[in-house]
């Protein structure tokens, strides 16, 4: 079983756009600059570490860069039983399986990202890695600290982030390395995240959620907040709300997923941060991050070594290195060729389908092995169409 898992903020780079320039899956960043009214481009590709840190410009860019990986993800056929976002990422994850529409998705984090910035700015606050120490100490070092300060992040085994005021969290550190921790390590962040400090930002966001509104999913998303399996849209609501001024459980979350039977780990979107804290937290963890288009023959290497060769596979089981989705161009009601089905040899750029009045042509040859799309059904953007088996 496989699960994707997608970074939060503070995986951004300077230019991580670059190597997707040309790849069909850039269109995403040209839509999401239509929705969010900036020039998500720019970002991508000439923005600076400085520019790049602004949590408004972080969370944006990330958050596509994220969800242009899966899309060239998808039109590769893999697909999870699970996907787990830290922070910022959960927004990607309820995104990737349709929770929320890509359109939705990126006024969302637009949103939070705006909220977060204005609270950090009323209440300012920084953020610190503690480095080889339990939990539980961490938490008596917060406590011994008596003042604004909080765990912020369970990451992974002696990996804790505490986040509060200034003050307090250089106070509580030096707690901490009393404690026994081996390393306190400060954050480049412009607010304390994930503590009451963002209480404020809370009710500007539950608006823009209940607006969202959220819609059921077959894939679950683990939440940062319970650590628990989540597939009903209107339990979102109050979980994303909750997330912003409470601790990302995510050891827990990988734990979760390991104990759902899950031994594939596949991070997608910038950094890789994410893939070391599945190594250090799930005993025997398979892990693979995609952050380039030129990473996506690794992954599709990966896949293929953990897959058994099949003869016969049953439909919504994992599909495999020699099989491919075609997705949906845009949103509308579908209408499938009527004259192609399955087991039906199909060519690159033949018109396999409509949504709305849009042609759905498949990038890929192969023979039509099932459509995954109900004929009247209304689909999103990216959402998978049908799936075939290569030549």
């Amino acid at each position: 079983m496989l699960a994707f898992t997608f970074p939060g903020q503070g995986s951004q780079r300077p230019g991580m756009g670059r190597p997707w320039v040309g790849h069909d899956s850039w269109e995403l960043v040209d839509e999401a600059s239509e929705v969010a009214g900036r020039d998500v481009s720019a970002l991508l590709l000439d923005a600076d570490a400085e520019e790049l840190k602004d949590t408004r410009n972080a969370q944006l860019t990330t958050f596509v860069s994220s969800l242009m990986v899966l899309d060239a993800v998808e039109r590769l056929g893999i697909e999870p039983s699970y996907c787990a976002g830290h922070s910022l990422g959960e927004y990607t994850a309820l995104t990737a399986t349709g929770a929320l529409s890509f359109e939705d998705g990126v006024r969302l984090v637009v949103e939070r990202a705006d909220a977060m910035h204005e609270a950090g700015m009323a209440s300012p606050g920084t953020m610190a890695a503690v480095l080889g120490l339990d939990d539980d100490l961490v938490e008596v070092a917060c406590r011994r600290a008596d003042a604004d300060v909080w765990v912020a992040n369970f990451n992974a085994p002696g990996q804790v982030v505490i986040a509060g005021s200034p003050t307090a969290v250089a106070a509580a550190g030096e707690h901490a390395k009393e404690l026994g921790a081996k390393k306190i390590m400060p954050l480049q962040v412009s607010g304390a995240f994930h503590t009451p400090f963002m209480t404020a930002a809370r009710d500007r966001l539950r608006t823009a959620i209940a607006l969202a509104a959220p819609r059921d999913i077959e894939v679950p998303v683990i939440s940062n907040v319970d650590a628990l399996a989540h597939a009903n849209g209107e339990e979102w609501s109050s979980l994303l709300s909750a997330q912003l001024s409470s601790p990302v459980r995510w050891k827990h979350c990988l734990l979760t997923l390991a104990e759902a039977g899950v031994t594939g780990f596949v991070e997608l979107g910038p950094g890789g941060v994410l893939t070391g804290m599945a190594k250090r937290t799930v005993d025997n963890a398979r892990t693979v991050s995609v952050a380039t288009p030129e990473e996506l023959d690794k992954l599709i290497e990966w896949v293929d070594a953990s897959s058994p060769v099949a003869t016969t596979q049953v439909e919504g089981e994992h599909l495999f290195a020699v099989e491919r989705l075609v997705v949906s161009p845009s949103a509308g009601v579908f209408t499938p060729a009527p004259n192609i089905g399955v087991g039906t040899t199909i060519s690159v750029g033949l018109v396999i389908g409509h949504v709305g009045d849009t042609e759905v042509r498949t990038p890929f040859a192969g023979i039509v092995q099932n459509y995954i799309a109900v004929e009247g059904e209304r689909v999103t953007a990216h959402q998978p169409i049908a799936w075939l088996r290569t030549h």
